[in-house]
């Protein structure tokens, strides 16, 4: 049963609905990128001051059609103080990235912060991204586990709703491949299983949907191309929702809005019972380039047409999501937001 405060926490960041229609831009290093490939620059010399306002016009311009938005505390509490008044927060509370030369992709926290930190600046949820596969070593899946935990401890005393972002990954095989695509619905479904755990005290489960698109018949691969047909893509999507005892909600991984919204179809066509999305580059990443070579004003453009343009083309894959308090024993009406 959740807490008065995370019951709180997660109606301010759903719908009217308790559909979860949230825009994510907690990226740090992942914009950073982006905006080095736009602008021709080496990545360190890109300025935080500009990554803070590109954040502040997504969260000024997109959120009045969001239920939320995901922000990171290092860049973005600036663009939290410009969103829509009826848009939830939440907060990411781990380091961005992972040491390379590591075997594990080991997680961490920013310092300086706790959960009830995060919710000082703000938060009405914690979110914490973890990369995790379920072939890794038990060694190494044995730390991430009792990592998990300890946040999940630390959000329950706290009172604040846990978000928990799974990356998939393989640590011999680039994710990109036909050969990690193969192994991609297992590792998703595997890795719901292991988080839904009442242990971890997860609230919601942010997770990638369990096919690499690319390789779907039907939008980017044909013949020789495609490792699934449109019904084996869809049977993944069922039988990783099946796993999940906890709301879950979809990442978009750095696809397209096109692709996205393929995969959104796929899962409403599967039955797949998804709460809702947490939507980040889909959304405003071809935003960058147009700020990099023509500013700010031509950036609130884009934003105002093409951006809300993405942003609604997502709400609309959303008909099919059930609310998130559908998965919890405290079952109630979540009151509407604007």
């Amino acid at each position: 049963m959740l807490s008065a405060g995370k019951q709180k926490g997660l109606e301010a960041v759903s719908d009217g609905r308790g559909v979860i229609a949230a825009l994510a831009i907690d990226q740090r290093s992942a914009l950073r990128n982006l905006f080095s490939k736009a602008s021709g620059q080496p990545a360190e010399s890109i300025s935080a001051e500009s990554m803070i306002r590109f954040k502040e016009a997504v969260s000024r311009i997109l959120t009045p059609h969001a239920s939320a938005i995901l922000l990171d505390p290092e860049l973005g509490l600036p663009a939290a103080a410009q969103r829509a008044r009826s848009a939830g927060l939440l907060l990411a509370y781990e380091k961005t990235g992972y040491e390379k030369g590591v075997r594990g992709r080991l997680p961490s926290l920013l310092d300086g912060y706790t959960a009830k930190r995060l919710q000082q600046e703000g938060a009405d949820c914690i979110k914490v991204l973890l990369y995790y596969s379920p072939f890794s070593s038990a060694e190494i899946n044995g730390a991430k586990h009792d990592w998990v935990e300890r946040i999940g401890e630390e959000c329950a005393a706290a009172g604040a709703p846990f978000f928990l972002e799974l990356v998939s990954y393989h640590d011999d095989m680039d994710e990109k491949g036909v050969e990690f695509a193969r192994t991609k619905p297992d590792s998703v479904t595997r890795s719901i299983t292991e988080f839904c755990k009442p242990c971890y005290k997860v609230d919601v489960l942010k997770v990638g949907v369990p096919v690499n698109m690319a390789f779907v018949e039907g939008l980017n691969a044909a013949g020789s191309a495609a490792l699934y047909s449109r019904k084996e893509a869809e049977a993944h999507f069922l039988r990783a929702s099946e796993a999940a005892t906890l709301p879950f909600i979809y990442l978009s991984e750095g696809v397209s809005n096109k692709t996205f919204g393929f995969a959104l179809e796929l899962a409403a066509e599967a039955g797949a019972r998804f709460s809702g999305v947490l939507c980040g580059r889909a959304n405003w990443k071809d935003g960058v380039p147009v700020f990099v070579k023509h500013g700010m004003s031509a950036l609130e453009d884009w934003l105002g047409t093409e951006g809300v343009r993405n942003i609604e083309t997502v709400n609309r894959g959303l008909a099919a999501a059930h609310p998130w308090f559908e998965q919890h024993s405290k079952t109630r009406s979540v009151p509407g937001k604007a």
